[in-house]
């Protein structure tokens, strides 16, 4: 009676449970995507064909193949397999596992996976329950997470730990597991199924990688026209399609790995000129609610940083783009936010200013202070001309053409190197012009009125 029970229960829960979860993965061969460390000799790969698998982190965004994998792997090794859930499990619970793991090993030899989801969500001193187990082999941990784990899983940890890096699904992996779920016995296989391939493209590009995202786009167009109950072949053309799986879902985390990357790869766009990319990224970001603010204060540290005085004019039309940003808001600010974009893409670069203070401030903090020659002091004060201050200093304006020669640091150093590039390249001929005339300076120099400041 008791085997009956069960064996409906197993029955009543295979019925509810969701396509993409029937149709996980049974082994290495139905696995798809990751080929970078998953394909015939990479690195997984030949750690489970050697069986030498050791703790491993999986790092990847939602719907990669984190899980499956786990899974896979417990049961391509033959170890026992425990599973658990960062965000609701204990130290408890986790000592239980861990003392029945060694429990295991000594009477069986039999050693255990602890597969731990979300990993990023146990506090660090869960974590460091986890260290000696792992180090000793009593477990071999499989960590699953959506961040970073050089930020978001302590270094002990780590450093005992494999970290694999999940991409998204490219589109053809995508429509694999589309034909393959209208097909297995797991999936539709029982139902006549009529599919465009327009519609199996549209989830492939429309999920942006996420495999569950498309299996349930699936799921659903199945579904609402009637699923085992309509005798007629179920057809799923684009218009079909396109109202199953609705809007794309950007994957963006403001605090997290994609807004760094996003942010990086839209600075180094406009650095490398090329502003199809800077736009699309610009797009990225405020189609995923990033605050405009925060991409207008970016533009304008590029312009001073990567264009600087190859075009000054780059800093005006940054702080002009911040200004509008800060009056218009969403989603006017956009237009300023674009044409900036373009602009700083689009003009001559140099970092010649930045080098300057970058060299300019390891000097202030690592080499001797300068003392700032006499002749440049302050000499407004009151007993200062007789410490000498101020004397002798020459007063660049009683010059015919505004210049004279002489010391304003004390020591011989540069600092800015001008390219030639955009306006720079005068700011190079200027000073180029200066240096030529030579050591001698204006012979018509003489000491000027110490009250000049």
């Amino acid at each position: 009676m008791g085997t009956l029970w069960e064996e409906k229960s197993r029955k009543n829960l295979a019925a509810v449970e969701p396509l993409a979860a029937r149709m996980q993965p049974r082994n290495l061969a139905e696995f798809v995507g990751q080929e970078h460390f998953l394909g015939d000799g990479k690195l997984l790969r030949r750690m489970l064909d050697a069986d030498r698998l050791t703790s491993v982190i999986f790092w990847g965004p939602p719907g990669t193949g984190k899980t499956a994998l786990a899974e896979v792997i417990a049961g391509h090794t033959g170890r026992a397999f425990e599973r658990a859930q960062a965000a609701s499990i204990g130290v408890k619970e986790i000592r239980r596992i861990l003392e029945e793991s060694e429990a295991r090993l000594e009477t069986t030899g039999r050693r255990t996976i602890l597969f731990l989801d979300e990993i990023h969500r146990f506090a660090r001193n869960q974590q460091d329950v986890l260290l000696s187990d792992v180090e000793r082999g009593v477990i071999t941990l499989i960590g699953a997470t959506t961040e970073n784990p050089y930020f978001a899983v302590n270094s002990a940890l780590n450093s005992r730990s494999s970290i694999f890096r999940f991409e998204p699904l490219a589109q053809e992996h995508i429509a694999i597991l589309i034909h393959r779920a209208i097909r297995d016995e797991r999936g539709f296989a029982t139902l006549r199924i009529e599919i465009e391939e327009e519609a199996i493209a549209h989830w492939a590009r429309i999920c942006d990688g996420d495999a569950r995202r498309a299996l349930n786009a699936l799921e659903v167009a199945v579904l609402s026209q009637g699923g085992e109950s309509v005798p007629e072949p179920i057809i799923i053309d684009l218009n079909c399609a396109e109202e199953s799986i609705q809007a794309k879902a950007l994957v963006y985390d403001g605090t997290g790995d994609e807004h760094y990357d996003v942010v990086s790869a839209f600075i180094k766009s406009m650095r490398g000129s090329d502003p199809d990319a800077a736009v699309y990224w610009l797009a990225r970001m405020l189609e995923a609610g990033e605050d405009p603010r925060f991409i207008a204060r970016r533009i304008a540290i590029l312009a001073s940083e990567d264009i600087g005085n190859a075009d000054p004019q780059a800093i005006q039309i940054a702080v002009a783009a911040w200004e509008l940003t800060e009056r218009l808001g969403r989603p006017e600010c956009q237009f300023a936010l674009a044409q900036a974009v373009v602009y700083m893409a689009t003009a001559p670069k140099s970092n010649a200013s930045a080098k300057a203070i970058w060299a300019a401030a390891k000097d202030v903090r690592e080499a001797r202070t300068v003392t700032v020659p006499k002749h440049l002091r302050d000499s407004s004060y009151r007993g200062a001309k007789d410490l000498g201050h101020g004397q002798n200093y020459l007063y660049p304006h009683d010059s015919a053409d505004g210049y004279v020669l002489q010391e304003y640091l004390g020591v011989d150093r540069v600092y800015y190197i001008p390219t030639n590039r955009g306006f720079e390249a005068e700011l190079q001929r200027r000073l180029k012009n200066l240096e030529a005339r030579g050591p001698q300076g204006d012979k018509d120099q003489t000491p000027s009125n110490p009250d000049h400041e």
